[in-house]
């Protein structure tokens, strides 16, 4: 049984895994409400609120597993995210795993994106997993999220090499900003999906990103000022008339970008299945995207659930038992936060 810890933004999760049935808990706390109200993450409060809400959580997760009896081993997120956030979850399972005299495992939060689209696949059959999971193998990811885009091989000894990445704004945060162009609440890439449902995704002609999909970097600040500057050109009056269209518009051309991309990447290299996961992986426009994508190109596709797109200590548990290269601390030792990528 391992027992994982998240809390690098604004959701504090805790989750245990049985490599033999798969997840048989997870918990959740939000802070979405919390910080709608000042348009995105305010560190501090996020800190303040993994402090108040992390006791509550373990305590369930205590229940299940027979007051930590079962627990084996423990896991948290050590980075990337904000600092004093990753330092509460850190600081939690490093005592828990004193206190039990338990393994505790690091890993990269990444990572634990990379290796969520395979969850579903273990729970469908734990004991065949090794045979199916190899089949898929070498895989083709895409994370997407609000603060990283970038593709990634995961190859039969299930190393991760980072294929490509964005050169400025990640594809969740030039949603979050588009929103916030167009007067829209926080989280925005949600807001505009539910508005572009009415609208044309044709109506504006919006960049995508960087030249010919063979170069595989991305980019979405042009996305963004191409917004401003046509908002700027629009009379007051418009702007609400036109919110379908402008939402739909520049929802597509994020998904464009990001399926280019993966096209791409799939052109130039030999891959046994393609992935998607991430926050904005919870988007249908995209999903449905990459699914069209790996039908053309007759590969199978993991998307992660719903549940593990966002930030979850479900996907934290399982990379630590999937993941090969996450980082063993017996003696706890100064087990440190990683605000890098560390993929690779």
């Amino acid at each position: 049984m391992i027992l994982a810890l998240e809390s690098s933004c604004d959701e504090t999760a805790v989750a245990v895994f049985d490599p033999a049935r798969g997840l048989v808990g997870e918990w959740i706390h939000s802070q979405i409400a919390l910080h709608g109200r000042y348009g995105g993450v305010v560190p501090d409060l996020a800190t303040r609120e993994h402090l108040r809400t992390i006791a509550p959580l373990l305590v369930r997760a205590k229940e299940t597993t027979d007051d930590f009896r079962s627990v084996t081993s423990l896991a948290v997120t050590n980075g990337p995210g904000l600092a004093g956030c990753l330092a509460i979850g850190t600081a939690a399972a490093k005592a828990l795993a004193l206190a039990l005299d338990r393994p505790l495992v690091a890993v990269n939060h990444l990572r634990g994106h990379a290796f969520s689209p395979f969850i579903a696949l273990h729970e469908d059959a734990p004991a065949d997993f090794d045979r199916k999971f190899g089949a898929l193998l070498p895989h083709l990811g895409l994370i997407v999220s609000g603060g990283n885009t970038l593709l990634f091989r995961l190859d039969a000894d299930r190393r991760i090499t980072v294929i490509s990445s964005t050169r400025d704004d990640a594809a969740g945060e030039a949603l979050d900003k588009g929103a916030k162009l167009l007067g829209l609440g926080y989280p925005g890439g949600p807001l505009i999906e539910q508005l572009a449902a009415t609208g044309l995704p044709d109506a504006y002609d919006f960049p995508r990103g960087l030249g010919p999909r063979s170069e595989l970097d991305f980019s979405f600040s042009g996305l963004k000022t191409s917004l401003r500057y046509l908002l700027e050109k629009m009379s007051p009056d418009e702007i609400p008339t036109r919110m379908p269209d402008l939402c739909a518009s520049y929802q597509q051309a994020v998904v464009d970008a990001l399926v280019r991309k993966a096209a791409g990447a799939l052109e130039q290299g030999s891959y046994a299945s393609l992935g998607l996961s991430g926050g904005v992986a919870n988007n249908r426009s995209l999903r449905a995207a990459i699914e069209r994508l790996a039908a053309k190109n007759r590969r199978p596709v993991l998307i992660a659930q719903p549940k593990h797109t966002g930030d979850n200590a479900g996907m934290i548990a399982f990379a630590a038992w999937a993941d090969p290269f996450a980082t063993a601390n017996r003696g706890i030792g100064p087990l440190s936060i990683e605000p890098s990528l560390a993929l690779a």
